[in-house]
Formats: C-alpha cells, structure tokens, sequence
C-alpha cells in the first residue's frame, strides 16, 4: 500500500505541474463506486508447468472450453480520494487511489474427471492509483444538459490486486488453492455529469469501466482435503494461475474546489 501511496503522490505532482499557476481551481474529491463486474475466467500461467504442477493443465475441459474457472465477481463496492486542478479552461488533472475491500469471485471449473459439483470461490481486494485526464464539454462549446456538465476522462496507473485462498468444491473433496498479489498496469476510461451543489461543491456522476490488470493466486503449498475425512490430505506443489479484472459501473462523487 506505501507503494501505491507513493506513486499517487508523484504522480499528482507531474499531473499538476502544469497548472500550478491555477491554485484556485485545486479541488479534493472523495467517492464511491458499485461495479458489475465482467465474466472472468482464471488460467494457468503456463498449462504446461510441471514443477510447480499446473492447476488445470492444457487441453480441454468437459465443456469443450480450455481448461479453466470461469464466473464473475457480482456487484462490488469501491471508495476513493483523489485530488486535482484545472490545467487548461476545459481540462482537468486528477491523482487518485482506488480501494475495492472486497471482491468475491464465484465461478465453474471444467476438469473432464467429472460432470457434477465444480464450485470455485475466492476472495479478492484490489488497490489502486491513477493519473487522470478530463475534459469538460462546455468548455469547449458543447451544449450544457440543464444544471449538469458532461464530461470525459482517462486515466492509467498501477493497481495491486490480492487474492486470498481459492477453494474448489468437487463432489467428494475440495481443493485449496494458495492465495497471491500481483502489481501492474491499471487503466479506465469514464463519462459522465457534473453539477453544482453550493459555491464551491460540486457533484459528480459517472461510468466507469476499469481494466486493473492481472489477479493471481500463489505458488505452493495447496492441498486436497476429503470432507468426509476417509483420507489424510493430499498436498500439492502448485504453479500460479491469472486472471484479468476487469469492471464497469457507477462513480458518485462530491468535488470541493478551493
């Protein structure tokens, strides 16, 4: 987390030193987001891994689909806090972080050793920092839409995603699967509208979609627990698997501008 904080600070700095003439216009924004978020499949690393064995292997599944945990996150919630400035009459820049405390991820594995009960649940959480870019379209000459200001933006950034044990329900056993963290390239592109709520709040409501790059569970120590307890538990040495975590949404956001 110290990293990403760092990170967002110097990237606060290149993103507002352009406009450090336009102090006046530096504001502080604080936010929530829900977000659905889009199918996901998790995979090995390298299906081919045999010290650390693959999870899933290559080839194809009882499905007829690669081999593979496919399901979706559900709906999530995220908070925010950013700060910014304006940069040019229809430009703002923004550095903000980015919390998800809680991703739940539900899904299906396909392995051709059975056609029942093949559960997979994990949880995630996912922090993020970005630099972003806005333009306000009124400024540029676009009409206004009543009391709100549509705009745009993008921003890129880093985003550390944690990945707590996976478990894998089969019909006999489960299958526990190490949890992990990865850091990388995160991303997001929003619209949305901005109106006045007092001389100098502002509030902000948007869609977002949002690529925070790969998810990963660890390499290791798993094992395969019989529920039934008619076995001791079998370890595994297990390579990693990934997944891209991807989402889109609604932001509601409250502006203080100085």
């Amino acid at each position: 987390m110290r990293h990403l904080l760092f990170t967002a600070s110097i990237a606060l700095s290149v993103a507002l030193s352009a406009g450090a003439a336009a102090a006046e216009d530096f504001y502080l924004r604080a936010g929530i987001g829900f977000d659905l978020q889009t199918e996901t499949e998790f995979r090995d690393g390298n299906c081919e891994s045999t010290e650390p064995a693959a999870l899933y292997g290559c080839g194809l599944g009882v499905d007829g689909a690669p081999l593979r945990s496919v399901g979706d996150f559900g709906t999530s919630t995220g908070f925010e806090v950013g700060i910014g400035g304006t940069v040019a009459p229809a430009v703002r820049m923004e550095a903000f972080v980015e919390f998800r405390p809680s991703l739940a991820f539900s899904g299906r594995a396909n392995f051709v050793q059975t056609t029942e009960q093949q559960s997979v649940s994990a949880e995630l959480s996912a922090l993020s920092a970005m630099v972003a870019a806005y333009a306000d379209l009124p400024e540029l000459g676009l009409p206004k839409l009543g009391p709100f200001d549509p705009f745009l933006g993008a921003g890129i950034g880093v985003a550390r995603i944690r990945t707590g044990e996976t478990q894998m329900m089969f019909p006999a056993t489960t299958t526990h699967v190490p949890g992990g963290h990865r850091t990388g390239l995160a991303w997001m592109v929003t619209a949305g509208l901005t109106t006045a709520l007092g001389e100098n709040t502002m509030l902000d409501v948007a869609w977002r979609y949002s690529d925070l790059g790969t998810a990963e569970t660890g390499a290791g120590d798993g094992r395969v627990v019989w529920r039934d307890g008619s076995r001791d538990p079998l370890p595994l040495d297990l390579a990693a698997t990934e997944a891209q975590l991807r989402s889109h949404g609604l932001r509601l956001s409250l502006r203080y501008v100085f």
